[in-house]
């Protein structure tokens, strides 16, 4: 073979290397490009159970703040006052025979008492917060008598026949926390008068007056108080106390002179308010009658000078303090950390829970008995305040004698109604 045509060869070789190379790339371009790999979505991880905070948590007592506080043996006695109600209770019956039992009352003997047969449990919100609102209440001194006369015109009334108080609790045990108020209207139960047609007059309240006083703000103030000394003309004092309520929901006065921008929340105090209706006297009677809420009450013996609270023990001034049930139990100890109204002055001091109210709900939340008087009221009017809760609870629950504070709370509830 001559070389030209080995050259001819080679090179035509090379061109259909060529072209072949040149089309396999033509051909691989247009081939489909692989599908892109799948995308799992990655799953959100599931929502953060919330656990439930214990709102009693035993704590030793050196964890109480100003632990014990001041004025020890009026708290022990108020205890021991309170064991009347409690020596039913298994729980409380060792720490209420050892209280009415202890002789030497000294600030050193009343601590060891207490470290003795109690333990500390710091009282915790729900959100696991451990500070709520601190409040005053008192009971108010008020002129009257038991007649109508030209001075006295604003009647206190005693509950009405025709109140109506219906507990569902045995047929809807899930509404057990609900009692509800009415009157019948023909075939239905309906409503019960407001404040407003109360104070208008209505046939069922005719003969139902106790007493009649002169101001119909400080009337006012009874109604939220619950409790109340009426001074007579002829020098004597009788307590009255709540009885029943209208069913009406609560509606604050006072919230209502914010929003109406009559004064300042620093000038907010039942002194101001008192002021403010001394000089618009003409509005008083539709601003009250905003609070559709109405209080009946009842007459005392009068052998009582203190009005019983919830626990039916006659309350102890800068003692008794005002809790809700459902955490605390009533008749317990209770160191209170809070302040002084209106001043950053430390008020730490053991109290017991003996009482309760309408507006009283949380775990951390009390109302501080001030007594009775102008004075009293000067403070409890001017109180609202942060504080901590430490309650005292037997140590005989801790020892597994009777449950554990989880079970007592539990119990606080069913008592109190609150599922």
């Amino acid at each position: 073979m001559s070389i030209h045509k080995i050259r001819t060869r080679s090179l035509v070789s090379k061109r259909v290397a060529a072209l072949v190379s040149g089309l396999v790339l033509l051909l691989s371009a247009c081939v489909a490009p692989p599908p892109p790999p799948e995308i799992v979505p990655v799953p959100e991880p599931p929502p953060v159970a919330e656990i439930p905070v214990e709102p009693l948590q035993p704590v030793p007592w050196d964890e109480i703040e100003g632990w014990p506080g001041t004025d020890l043996l009026a708290s022990f006695e108020a205890f021991v006052a309170g064991c009347r109600a409690l020596r039913f209770k298994e729980e409380w019956q060792d720490a209420c025979t050892a209280a009415t039992e202890l002789e030497a009352k000294s600030g050193t003997t009343l601590m060891q008492f207490y470290e003795r047969w109690f333990v500390p449990h710091k009282v915790y919100n729900e959100d696991g917060s451990d500070t709520g609102t601190i409040t005053g209440y008192y009971v108010p001194d008020l002129d009257g008598s038991r007649v109508r006369t030209d001075r006295f015109r604003f009647p206190l009334y005693a509950v009405p026949d025709d109140l109506l108080v219906i507990d569902l609790r045995n047929v809807y045990p899930e509404l057990g926390s609900y009692r509800l108020r009415g009157r019948v209207d023909g075939r239905r139960v309906v409503p019960y008068f407001s404040r407003s047609e109360l104070d208008d007059g209505v046939d069922s309240l005719s003969g139902k007056e106790l007493f009649w006083v002169d101001d119909p703000v400080e009337l006012f103030f009874l109604h939220i108080q619950g409790s109340g000394r009426i001074n007579l003309e002829n020098g004597e004092k009788v307590m009255v106390n709540y009885a029943e309520q209208n069913g009406h929901p609560y509606r604050s006065i006072g919230r209502l002179l914010l929003e109406r921008g009559e004064m300042t929340r620093d000038q907010m105090s039942m002194q101001n308010i008192r002021l403010w209706a001394q000089d618009n006297p003409d509005q008083v009677p539709a601003l009250l009658g905003e609070n559709p809420s109405f209080v009946f009450f009842r007459e005392l013996e009068s052998r009582i000078q203190s009005p019983p609270g919830s626990l039916g023990i006659p309350l102890t001034p800068q003692v008794s303090i005002a809790v809700d049930p459902r955490v605390i139990p009533l008749g317990a100890p209770v160191f209170l950390d809070t302040t002084w109204p209106y001043n950053p002055k430390p008020l730490r001091k053991l109290m017991v829970a003996q009482d309760t109210g309408g507006a009283i709900k949380g775990n951390v939340r009390g109302d501080f008995f001030w007594g009775m008087g102008d004075e009293a009221g000067a403070l409890a009017g001017r109180m609202k305040q942060d504080g901590r809760f430490w309650v005292l609870l037997p140590r005989s629950l801790e020892e597994g004698v009777t449950g554990s504070a989880a079970e007592v709370h539990k119990e606080n509830r069913e008592i109190a109604g609150g599922g």
